[in-house]
């Protein structure tokens, strides 16, 4: 009986220890095959940026299509909006990698664009949601952990162009740290093609609306910026350019389309310094750093450095951190969101 015992104890111990190197030699090998694809990639130009592979420490969190994210630098969080069926809409995760919380929230249907307004006072998050169903067509704030507070639009209903807060696939939002006032580029694909300039207190101080491809007109309005000079940057998708206001009174300062021949800009951010752009290219997997030009000159666009992912990567939106300079990356194709480190702190 003894000796019974004795060989089941043993039995069990073996199938133990083979469950355990088999759970060690698959997440071994899920990291290993994970770190190789994030490898994947090449710079053209100056060498700005470098890949961080071992950020996030763990990417198997990633359930979904990433389509935004976002940086809060004073809390180190980093904010990646998803999509697909059954999947929390929304990963927190520290700036060091470390996975923090999972929004399972149900008041999001598609997120596209996520910013972090406020961050060194009272952060809220605000998303863009252009789903089609009783959610969508909204723009949401949300609490640090995911508590929703306010909506914009009217949900599940896509407005027209006439209506300042009656949105159609609203694409992304920005708002001035200092000031409190609200930049929205509607229309991810919808009827409205617009960029709106809102007070903090949600009234209409100015806006462009017009469908086209001339001066002040949109075609896919898909992401904007604004920089430390009273300038507002967008990237005007459907047009292959970006268009550049005055933040004040809303007048046309210039355009780039240049630099944006093989495929149209996707995402528009600043470098901490103000020195560059950075801009996101889904088809041609790339994101590229152009200089920002000085204060009152627009000129032509100057593409410093680019850092060319794999293919199928899809690159759609980015977000930096403000305090160390770091790049976030949304990318719809590889299914994550990725970060790449500055080389020095001088350069950028």
């Amino acid at each position: 009986m003894r000796r019974k015992s004795h060989l089941c104890f043993i039995t069990v111990t073996m199938a133990v220890i083979f469950l355990v190197m088999f759970v060690m030699y698959t997440t071994l090998n899920f990291h290993t095959a994970a770190s190789e694809r994030k490898k994947d990639f090449h710079v053209v130009g100056r060498a700005l940026y470098k890949l961080d592979v071992s950020w996030p420490k763990f990417p198997e969190y990633f359930t979904g299509q990433v389509f935004g994210v976002a940086v809060s630098h004073v809390a180190g969080v980093v904010y990646v909006a998803q999509r697909g069926e059954n999947v929390p809409k929304v990963l927190m995760f520290s700036t060091d990698g470390e996975f923090l919380q999972a929004w399972n929230t149900s008041t999001l249907e598609m997120p596209h664009g996520i910013f972090v307004a406020n961050a060194s006072s009272d952060p809220t998050v605000w998303i863009t949601d252009v789903g089609n169903g009783p959610y969508g067509h909204t723009i949401k704030q949300y609490s640090p952990s995911g508590k929703l507070l306010q909506v914009l639009g009217t949900a599940g209903k896509a407005g027209s162009s006439l209506t300042p807060l009656q949105f159609d696939q609203p694409a992304e939002i920005f708002v001035h740290d200092a000031t409190g006032e609200i930049y929205i580029v509607d229309g991810d694909g919808g009827m409205n093609n617009r960029l709106l300039k809102l007070s903090k207190d949600l009234q209409m101080l100015w806006m462009h609306g017009e469908k086209g491809q001339g001066l002040s007109q949109f075609y896919i309005p898909h992401s904007v910026a604004v920089d430390n000079y009273q300038r507002v940057w967008v990237a005007d998708r459907g047009n292959k350019r970006i268009q550049v206001f005055n933040s004040v009174t809303g007048d046309w300062l210039g355009s780039w389309g240049s630099c944006f021949t093989e495929d149209a800009p996707y995402s528009v951010r600043l470098t901490p310094d103000q020195k560059y752009l950075v801009v996101a290219q889904l088809n041609t997997n790339q994101v590229s750093l152009l200089e920002a030009p000085p204060v009152g000159i627009i000129g032509q666009c100057q593409v410093v450095s680019s850092i060319q992912l794999a293919d199928d990567v899809k690159p759609h939106l980015v977000d930096l951190d403000q305090k160390s300079g770091a790049l976030f990356v949304a990318e719809i194709g590889a299914q994550q969101a990725q970060r790449f480190t500055p080389m020095t702190l001088g350069n950028i």
